[in-house]
């Protein structure tokens, strides 16, 4: 058995904050660390933990992050900075993953923070990790979003666990991180709040087929407690084929992610379809109609590699049915001749013994 689970410590604060996620403060049961942000004099709001700044065009500033180590062997970290991007399932990230930065993303969290590539907290002692802030010299209205995750590097740990587990028939492996949001904002300016709708096409999700559809915040800011209502017919008809309703999604400012329609285990059919989706947000509403098509090459693919679609053998068995009365038919052929032979021979025989 082979696992693997990554853990992300968050707190989630009240529903009415626009900003829901911060760190949990001080050490787990899981971790050989402890994290602690130190509060700057223009966070917005002093009682989160997490980075929320008010800052100005072109400002320099040092933040600090205290890193404990109540073990008695030193701690390795590596600590990474990215920019908030939105998962499949509605959830905002703030750590390191393969989601591409959005078309509309202006500054890139990575481009603004700094900090060390590799930190090493001594044996019961400490470490401040000082994060460089360097704000883009032009204005920007809202909200540029991100965080940074703090992992232990266990590859050595890792490795001798690994073997002992293995030795047990095990494979497991835990790995825990802390995030913490870094928020940087220049101004309280309202924004308007605007969501589209880029594209729509058959996928797959967990080898699972789906239809997925590319929605897109286009706004320096969040879409809390965002909600989806959608079906797919086929084109020029009203029978729904396929629906999805989700509620308590949540998009970061300038991304966008894939929303999956599931096909709950139904094989995918080339030809013209129609989707209809509703998405609500922030006191808005949004609905979208959209033809797509799926080509017979992309179902047959999506449909093959489907570990949910049982899988058709006829053709199969009908190559083999007729390899079979092939061979049948030629073993009688063979059995005929032969049989027409011994009796040809016994002819001869007997006219001899008559001469």
């Amino acid at each position: 058995m082979k696992r693997k689970a990554i853990c992300t410590l968050l707190l989630v604060s009240s529903l009415s904050i626009i900003f829901p996620f911060t760190i949990l403060k001080g050490s787990a049961a899981e971790f050989n660390f402890g994290v602690e942000t130190v509060v700057p004099k223009n966070q917005v709001d002093k009682k989160k933990t997490y980075f929320d700044l008010m800052v100005e065009p072109g400002q320099k500033q040092i933040l600090e992050i205290n890193l404990r180590n109540d073990t008695d062997n030193d701690v390795k970290i590596n600590p990474l900075i990215h920019s908030a991007t939105t998962n499949l399932n509605g959830v905002v990230e703030y750590g390191e993953n393969d989601i591409e930065a959005d078309s509309t993303l202006l500054y890139k969290m990575e481009d603004i923070v700094k900090t060390e590539e590799e930190v090493i907290i001594p044996a019961k002692g400490n470490y401040v990790l000082k994060l460089d802030v360097t704000l883009p010299k032009k204005e920007f209205d809202g909200v540029v979003a991100g965080g940074i995750i703090l992992q232990e590097d266990t590859e050595g740990t890792d490795e001798k666990q690994n073997k002992n587990q293995v030795n047990k028939g095990l494979s497991i492996k835990n790995e825990f991180a802390y995030i913490v949001a870094i928020l940087l904002r220049e101004n309280e300016d309202e924004i308007k709040p605007e969501l589209q709708l880029n594209d729509v096409f058959p996928d797959q999700v967990n080898a699972r087929n789906v239809i997925n559809v590319n929605i897109q915040n286009t706004m320096p800011m969040y879409m809390n407690q965002m909600t989806v209502k959608s079906k797919v017919t086929k084109k020029d008809d009203s029978q729904v084929l396929y629906e999805s309703n989700k509620e308590g999604m949540q998009m970061a400012p300038n991304s966008n992610f894939d929303y999956p329609i599931s096909l709950n285990g139904e094989r995918l059919e080339a030809g013209e379809y129609t989707l209809e989706m509703t998405a609500a947000s922030m006191g808005e509403e949004w609905h979208w109609t959209r033809d797509f098509k799926i080509d017979g090459d992309v179902a047959k693919k999506l449909n093959d590699s489907d570990v949910t679609i049982q899988k058709d053998y006829t053709w199969l068995y009908v190559i083999i049915g007729g390899i079979v009365i092939l061979l049948a038919f030629i073993l009688w052929v063979i059995f005929i001749r032969r049989k027409k032979k011994e009796n040809e021979e016994n002819k001869k025989q007997i006219a001899n013994v008559d001469e």
